[in-house]
């Protein structure tokens, strides 16, 4: 029940978003538009949630990826040098009618302690699959929450490949391992109760791996790319209220766009940086004055493959 208290206190803050109730039909778009544009965060990117590795599992081989000092760090603000921001999904949900639905099995990897895709949509009553790359045990924990706060969606072990070696027992040998191999996939049914859409996923071992996704009824969404770039394509024409999500900006922002035949139309957003304390584990300058953690402990967690920094 510890490992859990990050990701719950974090889905008391989350928004409910309600659901549309019918049913998609998909039909020809012989003279669809597209919205494009780019999300961009302005002002200072929120400092990162960070984890003490010394109090957590494997922190020598999850501690390849830390700041040098025993600490992991989670940033849920990707932002370029730019302010483009990435992960933040853009949707439509009034369109009943429009483009072939063709969702694909979202796929969850492992991989470095980290759930990658950070950010996934998802769609209620279907599957998702999680997938262990690392040399190490995970467990998986899936939410689905709102401001009423979170309910267990599934709970399940997620086993490592058996071709990974078990017998490393040298710290220095466990750092430098880096060889992934997929271990058996596990799908999971996502079954939202009525008027949820968000789902998360926590490591029950390693608090710092979390996995975000909305819940989709219709294929006119988009999730801003590395650069905070967007595009949804093929929709019918007329005037719609685009709505743009991130678990952690206070919200769905939602802005009304008109969309003209065979037209592309420009929706550039523009996000306030939230300030303030946004998570119970948020990093803070001399994270250690709270815990009695040696110089000799530290060293042993080495950052082998990533020195994370804020």
């Amino acid at each position: 029940m510890k490992k859990t208290k990050s990701v719950i206190a974090t889905c008391l803050f989350i928004t409910s978003l309600c659901g549309p109730t019918y049913a998609y039909e998909e039909i020809t778009i012989a003279n669809g538009g597209s919205i494009a544009g780019t999300v961009t965060l302005v002002g200072e990117v929120p400092k990162p949630k960070g984890y003490n590795l010394t109090t957590l599992p494997d922190q020598v081989y999850c501690g390849r990826i830390s700041d040098g000092r025993g600490w992991r760090m989670l940033q849920p603000f990707k932002v370029d040098a730019n302010g483009g921001f990435r992960d933040v999904v853009v949707y439509i949900d009034e369109i009943e009618k429009g483009k072939p639905f063709d969702f694909p099995t979202p796929r969850i990897e492992a991989i470095d302690c980290s759930f990658n895709p950070f950010m996934n949509v998802v769609w209620d009553r279907h599957d998702v699959e999680v997938v262990n790359m690392d040399p190490t045990m995970h467990d998986i924990q899936a939410y689905e929450t709102s401001q009423l706060g979170p309910r267990v969606l599934f709970n399940i072990p997620l086993p490592m490949n058996t071709e990974h070696p078990r017998d490393i027992k040298d710290t220095s040998e466990a750092a430098r391992y880096h060889k992934h191999l997929a271990g058996t996939p596990m799908r999971q049914d996502v079954h939202m109760t009525k008027g949820r859409r968000v789902f998360v996923m926590q490591c029950g071992f390693h608090a710092y791996m979390e996995s975000w996704g909305l819940a989709v009824e219709n294929p006119y969404y988009s999730i801003s790319d590395a650069n905070g770039e967007f595009k949804i394509d093929r929709i019918p024409p007329g005037t719609y209220r685009v709505t743009v999500w991130h678990p952690f900006i206070g919200g769905a922002k939602e802005y009304d766009v008109t969309v003209e035949p065979q037209a592309q139309t420009r929706l550039d957003v523009k996000i306030d940086a939230p300030i303030g304390r946004l998570y119970a584990n948020q990093m803070v300058e001399n994270p250690y004055v709270r815990y009695t953690v040696t110089e000799d402990i530290q060293s042993q967690i080495v950052p082998t493959l990533e020195k994370q920094t804020y």
